[in-house]
């Protein structure tokens, strides 16, 4: 079993940066898989960037690709999204999602647990 927290969203002007953090219980977090996702109001769920569950490697959307970066830390049972260079359509609710001893899994369909959330905003 995984709990899943997310912290760090909220408001942030185009351009700017923002670091979400997935805290996860359980004592199976260094054997997950790690992704993130997010959905905007009227749009569907997207993926945005998973990490396989040794770390060494890594699946970005396209739309985010050199913007964002995910990565973990076993030792703190917590995974990040670094997000540069925000744009207005980069604001969602940002989820976190975890899958046992998987790859960087991209369909959400996949994963077992997830966390409740936190909100991005964009603004211009």
């Amino acid at each position: 079993q995984v709990q899943l927290v997310e912290s760090g969203g909220g408001s942030v002007q185009a351009g700017g940066s923002l670091r979400l953090s997935c805290l996860a219980s359980g004592r199976t977090f260094s054997s997950c898989a790690m992704g993130w996702f997010r959905q905007a109001p009227g749009k569907e769920r997207e993926f945005v960037a998973a990490i396989d569950w040794i770390g060494g490697s890594t699946n970005y959307a396209d739309s985010v690709q050199g913007r964002f970066t995910i990565s973990r830390d076993n030792g703190k049972t917590t995974v990040y999204l670094q997000m540069n260079s925000l744009k207005p359509e980069d604001t969602a609710v940002y989820y976190c999602a975890a899958r046992y001893r998987a790859p960087a899994v991209v369909d959400g369909r996949a994963y077992n647990f997830w966390g409740q959330g936190t909100q991005v905003t964009v603004s211009t």
